[in-house]
């Protein structure tokens, strides 16, 4: 395990490499066997299904704890919403992998023994066993001694059942990525651009038009007032959203909720207790003799005794505690939501950053798996750090040591070197050694992972550094504090039996003392993040009721909620609520351009529509038909076809264009004929072809129309 890692985080993450060269080597197992492992499930047990194919929970469930075994790893904190992630992930990959494969099954699409090997040791190797297996004199990833290890590692008839079964899946996912890979790659190589289309869109392009034009946007001063006069009624939606109905469909059911908080927030009076409570224990914390043990027996567990430099340090008060003579406290103070007193324990000079290399000797060393081998005790350990010193000092290759002796597999692949290191970085005994001794330094130093030899290669910067020990108190609700807000909140929902009493509740009782009324739309079943906050009982709680339901009261966060049920949204197309706030805009610019093309009336000429529209000619050259925005126009493509139509050239178009963005005036000055070729009709179909490749070569591209067609149901909220 590397040792350069936050104290906060210190033994919390477990090597990657380690664990990845272990899931790899057990692909021979399953795959060169010919074993698949069982998929699917019964209805009863199903969590969803796609396409009629049941995904079985248990299955999932161990996949999500694996999802979250992974993000821990990477560094995520365990809480609630690292489990919900885990889970949203694990679920759309599942949804991604049983498409892929109902379309690899069909084209029998498969992984055989060569291309097998070729990916645990070809020139493409995972990274995590690249690292593991480095020939020392070449530098480079060794295929022979990993093949070697692997197939050890394989005879080993101790290893766990339930270990072989997470390598399988890990090694179930290198499979489906080479397979997804395929897949892509062979749509993406089928991409074609005909050779009528290129010739068309050459022919298209060939004309070249000059126009003027003059034009009233909708937000312009000749339309000022019209928004409050103009009225879209729910048939006018109705009509508008049944001619464009795909573009407003409802891929699953979301709900609307109205809500307001009531807060459970720590109070002035509980701010003023942890205050008081951590003054109490001032004069025990001022006396410590042993302040780690001192401040462990006190539920503190992060103190770090070491020395960081004060340019590093970022906390609150900092430059008045660095004034704090050395065995003095400094506070109480507030940090956040925190009281803290600060003892300073000392102050050296010490630079910024340090380049060291070292050698670990764990108590507790891993094999190349990551598998543990037999522990050392402490003597045994200091022996062999000593042994490895006295080599080096007469004359042994450090780089090689490293290679073959160190336990630390953050380093051992770069010489056991760590440049640029900051202070409070390292755990506290090896950030000393290397922060308070000199350039040159070469030691011994012990710490909780083991023996360190370490050479200190070079320092830069310098300031004063401090041994800072923090005693902290909370500030946390007291039960009166959340007993008062749960009342508060009952009492509400109880009065307020339906939505118009909600409403008119918080109009009469709560609106004058500063509550808000709040709302949190489009909530879906699965999930757990709204307006609102995290919460999985709150979505329950939503589903759960009926359109104009009342909520009891919901702890989310510090917050206990009352929500009244406002709007359903079932899957399909979307209601005429829903769609209002983004058709009626449409439609009310549409009747304004109606009523500017009344008003303008037989067009006459260009001058004499823009003194009606208020506004200015414009004129436009090298108009072509391919152009998706015009220099004063925009994305307007009536226009555009006007400027091509042959009843149009060389007169003003006779009816007025009711745009998307305002109303036009048009005339057609000229049309010429300029041949546009970006070379042989065979490039341009090669250009084409390129960029229809790399649009289908990103993976959403095919997964996403996959998607669409399937037949997905989404059972999860039955178990979480």
């Amino acid at each position: 395990m590397s040792i350069i890692q936050s104290i906060r985080d210190k033994g919390a993450k477990v090597s990657v490499a380690l664990i990845a060269l272990a899931l790899i080597g057990f692909i021979l197992t399953d795959y060169f066997s010919g074993k698949t492992r069982a998929q699917g499930g019964s209805a009863s047990d199903a969590i969803g299904s796609v396409n009629g194919y049941n995904i079985n929970y248990t299955e999932f469930e161990a996949k999500v704890k694996q999802m979250q075994d992974y993000m821990r790893q990477q560094g995520s904190p365990e809480s609630a919403a690292l489990t919900q992630q885990a889970q949203e992930s694990t679920w759309y990959q599942e949804i991604n992998d049983l498409l892929l494969k109902s379309e690899l099954n069909k084209l029998d699409m498969t992984i055989g023994n060569t291309e097998l090997y070729d990916i645990l040791y070809g020139p493409e190797a995972p990274q995590d066993l690249q690292r593991q297996f480095i020939d020392s004199a070449t530098g480079k990833f060794d295929p022979v001694a990993a093949k070697r290890q692997i197939d050890a590692m394989l005879k080993n008839k101790k290893t766990p059942a339930a270990q072989k079964e997470s390598f399988n899946r890990f090694v179930e996912q290198l499979n489906q990525q080479r397979l997804q890979q395929k897949y892509i790659a062979l749509l993406a190589n089928s991409a074609n651009q005909p050779r009528w289309y290129a010739e068309k869109m050459n022919a298209d392009n060939a004309p070249i038009a000059k126009i003027s034009f003059t034009r009233a946007l909708y937000t312009d001063s000749v339309f000022l007032g019209t928004d409050s006069t103009l009225k879209v009624t729910d048939d006018e939606i109705a009509a508008y959203l049944k001619k464009h109905s795909d573009q407003y469909q409802m891929p699953e059911e979301m709900r609307t909720v109205n809500y307001i908080n009531f807060s459970a927030a720590a109070s002035a009076s509980d701010s003023l207790d942890a205050k008081n409570n951590l003054l109490k224990s001032r004069a025990d914390f001022d006396s410590a003799k042993n302040v780690g043990e001192w401040l462990a027996g006190e539920g503190i567990a992060n103190y770090y005794d070491g020395y960081i430099n004060g340019k590093t340090i970022q906390i609150a008060n900092k430059d008045s505690i660095f004034k704090t003579p050395v065995g003095g406290i400094y506070g109480p103070y507030l940090d956040g939501n925190t009281y803290v007193l600060a003892k300073v324990l000392g102050v050296k000079t010490m630079p910024d950053t340090v380049k060291v290399r070292h050698i670990l000797i764990s108590n507790n060393p891993q094999d190349a798996n990551g598998q543990p081998l037999p522990a050392r005790d402490s003597a045994t350990a200091y022996n062999l750090t000593d042994s490895l010193r006295k080599a080096i000092a007469g004359g042994a290759n450090f780089d090689s040591l490293v290679v073959n002796f160190s336990d630390d597999g953050g380093s051992k692949a770069i010489g056991g070197v760590y440049d640029n290191v900051y202070s409070g970085r390292m755990v506290a005994p090896f950030n000393d050694a290397i922060f308070l001794n000199p350039v040159g330094y070469k030691g011994i130093v012990k710490s909780e992972f083991g023996y360190h030899y370490v050479e200190i290669l070079s320092q830069k910067g310098g300031g004063a550094g401090y041994k800072i020990a923090y005693l902290s108190r909370e500030i946390v609700p007291s039960q009166q504090t959340d007993g008062d807000a749960l009342n508060q909140a009952t009492q509400f929902a109880a009065e307020s039996r339906d939505g118009v009493a909600f409403d008119a509740n918080y109009e009469k009782n709560l609106k004058a003392k500063g509550f808000t009324k709040n709302v949190a739309p489009d909530i879906t079943e699965n999930t757990a993040q709204t307006q609102v906050g995290f919460s999985r009982e709150f979505v329950r709680k939503v589903y759960e009721g009926e359109l104009g339901e009342v909520l009891k009261p919901v702890k989310v966060g510090q917050n206990y909620v009352v929500a009244v049920v406002v709007e359903i949204n079932k899957k399909g197309t979307a209601s005429l609520a829903k769609v209002r706030p983004a058709i009626e805009p449409l439609l009310k610019n549409q009747k304004k351009g109606e009523m500017m093309k009344q008003k303008i009336g037989k067009i006459t000429t260009l001058e004499a529509a823009a003194a009606i529209l208020k506004s200015n000619v414009q004129t436009v050259d090298s108009v072509r038909m391919s152009m998706m925005n015009l220099a004063g126009v925009g994305r307007e493509p009536k226009v555009i076809g006007a400027a091509f139509n042959p009843a149009n050239s060389g007169k003003v178009v006779p009816e007025v264009m009711i745009g998307s963005s305002g109303v036009f005036v048009v005339r057609v000055d000229s049309v010429g004929t300029t041949p546009v070729m970006n070379g042989s009709v065979a490039d341009i179909r090669k250009a084409y072809y390129e960029q229809n490749k790399q649009a289908t070569s990103g993976q959403m591209g095919p997964l996403t129309a996959l998607r669409l067609i399937a037949d997905i149901k989404d059972k999860r909220s039955t178990r979480y």
